[in-house]
Formats: structure tokens, sequence, C-alpha cells
């Protein structure tokens, strides 16, 4: 059995680098922004190209953090760049300074998701995540951003949107999902509590959705909340 004071050594060990890392992430950001976030975008190109895995996540993780302490169109776009990594690590990161930079700039924020919109490819792993990320900001203009996702090719930035949506519990947003209910392509979701997969078409799932605000709008017509469960 390891000895006490070995384990010790190796805790001071963890406190010290976590000491420097801090340091250096203080003294990065204090650099000029604009050269900084050249920096850190170039970082964002070689760190998705790693071999490595774990060297790729480590190194999103850390950009991504510094990403928090900016702002301006680039600073979300590069975001953005970060939560199209394969890295779920990274992708939470990313997701987390994203969420966060929407309830203090969400015009900001919504006029890159608009542009993510049309530059990502379909199947990168940002689509699916933003419009989760979008449904926890308190902002009016939340749905209309949503929406947009539901025209997009990307079937499973497609069910995100509907079921964010449906997270947020505005009746208002069934004619934004109506025509989608004969839309016959399929996804894979995920089963609560269990890691099994069902495989759903969009507009099975569409259904399902404007069943739910349809209960919220009633639910509200008596006096609810109207809040999704």
């Amino acid at each position: 059995m390891q000895d006490r004071s070995s384990i010790e050594k190796s805790l001071n060990a963890l406190f010290d680098a976590e000491r420097t890392v801090r340091r250096v992430h203080d003294e990065l950001a204090d650099k000029t922004e604009g050269v900084l976030l050249d920096v850190l975008t170039d970082a964002i190109t070689t760190a998705l190209k790693e071999s490595d895995e774990d060297e790729s996540a480590l190194r999103l993780v850390r950009i991504a953090a510094l990403l928090g302490e900016l702002q301006g169109p680039r600073v979300v776009d590069a975001m953005i760049d970060v939560l199209s990594s394969e890295h779920p690590e990274a992708r939470r990161a990313a997701g987390e300074q994203l969420e966060e930079l929407s309830f203090e700039r969400f015009k900001e924020v919504a006029l890159g998701v608009e542009r993510a919109l049309r530059r990502l490819p379909v199947g990168s792993p940002a689509l699916p995540e933003l419009p989760y990320i979008l449904a926890e900001v308190p902002e009016p203009g939340v749905p209309k951003v949503i929406g947009q996702f539901l025209k997009h090719g990307d079937a499973d930035a497609v069910a995100a949107a509907i079921e964010a949506l449906v997270q947020i519990g505005d009746p208002a947003s069934a004619r934004l999902i109506e025509p989608l209910v004969d839309d016959t392509r399929t996804v894979e979701l995920e089963e609560d509590g269990s890691d099994a997969t069902t495989e759903v078409t969009i507009g099975e799932l569409a259904e399902e959705a404007l069943e739910m605000l349809e209960a919220v709008g009633e639910d509200e017509g008596n006096g609810g909340n109207g809040r999704a469960s």
C-alpha cells in the first residue's frame, strides 16, 4: 500500500500544478485581445487535428476557458469551433462558456449561431448541441433562433431543435414544428436512464412535440404555469 507521505507529496504537486495553470491563464488573459484571439484560433485548428485524443481534449478545454475571458464575433465562432470537437469534455467546456456568454451578450451569440448554421457541415457535433445551449437562456428571441435549426439538413440538429423548443415550453413554437410531421428522416435518441437508443423519425418526434406543446397551451388556459416538464 502506498504510504501516506507519498500520497501527500502527489497531492501537493497537484495543487502546485493547479496554481501554475491559474497563474498562466491570468497572464494570457491580460495579453492584447486581438493577438491572443489569433493565437487561440490557430491553436484550435491544431488541437482539432491532434491525433492523441487526450492531448486534443486537454488543449481544447483550456482554450475554451481562455475564450471565456474575451468577447466579440470571432470569439463566438471560436467557441463553436471547439464545440465541433469529437471530445465530450471539450464540447462541455465550450458549451458552458457559450451559455455564460449568451446570458450577457445574447445577440452576439445568436448571430454567431446563425453563422454556424451556414458554415458548419452536416454531421458537425456542434449542430445538435447548440439548440440545448440556447434553450437555457431566458431571452424572448431564443425560440426564433432555435427555429432556424428546424430547416437544416442535419437530422440530429433538427431533432435537437424540436426537443429544445419543447423544453422551453412556448405553445407558439408549434407553428415552427408543424411542417415537420411528414419528415421521414430518422435519428437515434437515448432512452431515459439507460445507454440504449431508439430510432424515431423526425415526423414522429414532431407529432409528440406538438402534443406536448398543446398540453402546455391547455394548462396555460386553465391557469397553469405553462412550463413543459
